[in-house]
Formats: structure tokens, C-alpha cells, sequence
């Protein structure tokens, strides 16, 4: 293979939904790209987690221009993450989607894996440039995110602005980041899509339930997909839980895009 076939990531910026430098790397193919994907990591997470890394490299290979990017205040992107939401994340994947369609990369398809994937939902409402939809382990509800800092809710509202624990790490929030998540239906904008859509969900996801899944598939209109795997846990760490969501993702996205 020769350099001019291989596959190159760029360093990019976007501006933000709130105005700020968000940090971007495009993955393109060698050859001319068969069509394009944006990412959307999922929440506390950033850009460079294996499963938007590996999701990345694989579909470059397939062929696929793929963006991935940082929200506001996470990774290498500028911004307070306190004063970041479900709302922010989606004007930021709507300022991701523009910068594709003005790099030259038309209509696109969008992935978004857990709290992501409900932000891609609502994005994808409002994004006439995306022509197929896939969501990874997407809780049905954004409320779903607060049971990972349940017993700290009520003192961050009480309060306004506090330091929640999720997992091992720590991060600040505001109050203002939960009303937020009483905002969105995610259900009822997926309802109102219009536009192919895949579930993608491992049944031993011990973060977002399997139901989740099944309400989002239900929830939509055809042309649809439930793409239930039996391992992959919420971030489909393994190699063997990696190569059957990237393959179904693939396969969906050669039929839709």
C-alpha cells in the first residue's frame, strides 16, 4: 500500500455550541471516502476512549471519512464541564455536523454511544444532514445518568454547583445540568425520526439496562434494527465484543448510507 492510499488522521477544531475550541481528529481513507460518520463519546468520557477509537480506525477502513470529537470541557476541548449539559452537547454535535458538511463530507451518518447516544437522538432531530442514525448502549431517558451520582442529587440541587463522584474519578456539576435532563423525550424524538435507525446494545450491559434498548427500537419507525449482542458490557472493551459492534455498524451503515 502506498502512502497515498493509506488511511490519515487531521487534527481539527470546531467552535462549539457555547463558543468554545473543541478538539476534533477526521480519520480519512486513502481513497475517496465512501461517506462519512461523526461520533459521539459518551458522558465524562472523551474522543480517544477505545470504543470511539476503535469504532474510528475501523470504519476509516471500511472506507468512512470519521470524525471524532471532544464535548465542551472534556478532553482536549475548552470549556467548563460544570456548565456543560445534554442541551450543550447537542448544538455541539450540530456544530460538528456542520464542520463535515463545510470540509467537503456531505451527509453523514452519526453514532452515539451512551449518554451520546440520547444526545444524537435529539441532534439528529434537528440535522437534516444525517441520513442514518446508530445509537450504542443509549439509555431510553437522559434522566437515566443520575443513578450513577444518585446519593449526591439532592445536596448538588440544594447547593447549585458541587463535586460528584462517578466511578473513581471526581467532577463538577451545576444544578442547572439536571433540570436540564427533565427537558428531553428522548423517546418521543425517536418517534418522530424519520430516518434509518440502529440499536445497538450488549444484553450484559450492567451501566444502561437492555431495555433501554428495546424501548428506543420499539419507540421508532421502520427502517430500523435491534442489534442485540450477548457480551460487550457498556464500553465493549474486549477485542471480540469490539469486532461484532464495529461489524454491525458497518454492515448497517454499507445498506443506509
Amino acid at each position: 500500500m502506498s502512502d497515498q492510499d493509506r488511511p490519515a488522521v487531521e487534527e481539527i477544531e470546531i467552535v462549539g455550541g457555547q463558543g468554545h475550541r473543541l478538539s476534533g481528529r477526521l480519520h480519512r481513507p486513502g481513497q475517496t471516502a465512501r461517506g462519512s460518520i461523526l461520533l459521539a463519546h459518551c458522558f465524562t468520557c472523551s474522543k480517544d476512549l477505545h470504543t470511539m477509537t476503535r469504532l474510528a480506525n475501523g470504519l476509516v477502513g471500511a472506507g468512512y471519512a470519521t470524525l471524532r470529537f471532544d464535548f465542551t470541557g472534556l478532553g482536549d476541548s475548552e470549556g467548563d464541564f460544570a456548565e456543560t449539559s445534554v442541551s450543550a452537547n447537542v448544538t455541539d454535535l450540530t456544530r460538528a455536523a456542520t464542520t463535515l458538511i463545510q470540509m467537503g463530507f456531505g451527509p453523514c451518518g452519526l453514532i452515539g454511544h451512551s449518554l451520546g447516544g440520547a444526545a444524537a437522538v435529539l441532534a439528529a432531530h434537528r440535522l437534516k444532514t444525517v441520513r442514518s442514525l446508530v445509537t450504542v448502549a443509549a439509555p431510553a431517558t437522559t434522566a437515566h445518568v443520575t443513578h450513577l451520582f444518585a446519593d449526591q442529587v439532592d445536596e448538588l440541587l440544594s447547593q447549585g454547583r458541587g463535586v460528584v463522584t462517578i466511578g473513581q474519578r471526581t467532577f463538577e456539576l451545576n444544578a442547572g445540568f439536571v433540570h436540564d435532563l427533565e427537558r428531553h423525550d428522548v423517546l418521543a424524538e425517536a418517534a418522530e425520526l424519520g430516518r434509518p435507525y440502529l440499536v445497538v446494545h450488549a444484553r450484559d450491559d450492567e451501566v444502561v439496562p437492555f431495555d433501554d434498548a428495546e424501548q428506543l427500537y420499539r419507540a421508532t419507525s421502520e427502517p430500523k434494527r435491534l442489534a442485540a449482542l450477548d457480551r460487550g458490557g457498556h464500553l465493549f472493551a474486549d477485542r471480540a465484543s469490539a469486532d461484532a459492534l464495529l461489524n454491525a455498524i458497518t454492515t448497517w451503515f454499507d445498506a443506509t448510507l
